[in-house]
């Protein structure tokens, strides 16, 4: 066996770094379609609600919003981990192993150090909490104002404010780190 065909330990991480930075790339336009996706499918609720007239329709929205919202929290969860991992563990591992002099993978540290990350963070969470909290509750709020409000749908929209509560938070809580 060859040196070239040696497996080092060096090897193995940077094969791993690849991987999870694949992986990271594949969340962050996954997490970023579901925003998107999100407001259209809210967007063909409210417009389905006025063309029928049927005001029990807009409680879809707080569904579809707890849903992606939460779907969107995980996989934002899962970047930021992914980014942890390589700053905290394995950029230092693979130093260890190269008796590199300095930071490896830098870009993992100097982009969060980068002017005005702190508005940027406030205002993606602004954004987020407009399309996962407000919207939906709008949607509620016309539900409760409609001429007809069936009770056991009045008791489901409670729910489903409760569960928004929870996800709001879940979003602000993240908003700090």
């Amino acid at each position: 066996m060859t040196s070239t065909d040696d497996v080092t330990e060096s090897k193995i991480l940077l094969a791993e770094y690849d991987r999870l930075k694949e992986e990271q790339k594949t969340r962050i336009g996954f997490r970023d379609n579901l925003l998107y996706f999100t407001l259209a499918a809210a967007t063909a609720v409210v417009a389905i609600t006025a063309q029928s007239g049927r005001s029990r329709l807009l409680l879809c929205v707080p569904a579809i919003c707890l849903i992606l919202g939460w779907t969107y929290l995980v996989n934002d969860e899962k970047i930021s981990v992914i980014g942890y991992y390589v700053r905290d563990r394995l950029g230092p591992r693979l130093g260890e192993l190269t008796s590199a002099q300095g930071a490896l993978f830098e870009w993992e540290v100097y982009h969060r150090n980068v002017a005005g990350r702190t508005v940027r963070k406030r205002l993606q969470t602004a954004v987020d909490l407009f399309t996962y909290l407000v919207l939906p509750m709008v949607c509620t709020t016309a539900f409760w104002c409609s001429p007809v409000v069936p009770p056991l749908l009045v008791l489901a929209s409670v729910g489903q404010t409760l569960a928004l509560a929870v996800l709001g938070w879940q979003f602000l809580r993240r908003t700090e780190r």
